[in-house]
């Protein structure tokens, strides 16, 4: 079972890269949190890895901390949430927030987040609370933002929304009415729009 992998970021995408360890190519799935404090292309990245093994499939979840693997790990113990879900949960809601919504039982901030409505965000809290209380919030990053061209950082935040399940017509209208300022990064567009789609 693969637990780490570092190498050379051969691709990179907002849900994806593709990490090159001697030669080897291993594509690894990724939430919007990884990916923000990836280098770019051509850098050196480590990896967490979460090994889902399907009838049909063998798929790798990559992340930058040990936190965000242990948050990972449990939304997939949750009935109902499978790997693909929980990677979307963690690129809409950080480990902090999402910890405090679980031991506070937020059913409004979990049920906002897309493909979690009422029932599954009550079965989080009730299956999660105390679990996500003895998590060590200690090692929480400081995200380093890599600040990109306007026209790519806007095309990364339209392929990240369609990713996470908005509709093309959704995502054209958030884009639309964003306050975009020179040398906006990813981030920030993304946390905006998702700010006017959650309303």
């Amino acid at each position: 079972m693969i637990a780490l992998l570092s190498g050379l970021i051969a691709y990179k995408s907002p849900d994806h890269i593709i990490l090159d360890v001697h030669g080897v190519g291993y594509r690894v799935l990724i939430p919007f949190s990884t990916y923000y404090e990836l280098p770019e292309e051509g850098g050196s990245a480590s990896l967490h890895i979460h090994t889902s093994v399907r009838e049909d499939a063998i798929q790798l979840y990559g992340f930058r901390t040990r936190l965000e693997k242990s948050f990972f790990q449990l939304l997939i113990s949750v009935t109902g949430v499978g790997p693909k879900l929980a990677r979307d949960i963690l690129s809409n809601i950080q480990p902090g927030p999402l910890s405090q919504a679980l031991l506070q039982g937020d059913l409004l901030k979990l049920s906002g987040i897309p493909g979690i409505g009422k029932k599954t965000a009550e079965r989080l809290v009730l299956e999660l609370k105390d679990k996500a209380g003895k998590l060590d919030m200690s090692s929480l990053p400081a995200a380093d933002i890599q600040h990109r061209p306007a026209d790519e950082a806007m095309e990364d935040v339209t392929s990240a929304l369609l990713n996470l399940g908005y509709k093309e017509p959704q995502v054209r209208r958030a884009l639309s009415g964003l306050q975009t300022t020179e040398g906006a990064g990813v981030e920030e567009l993304l946390k905006q729009a998702l700010k006017t789609l959650m309303k």
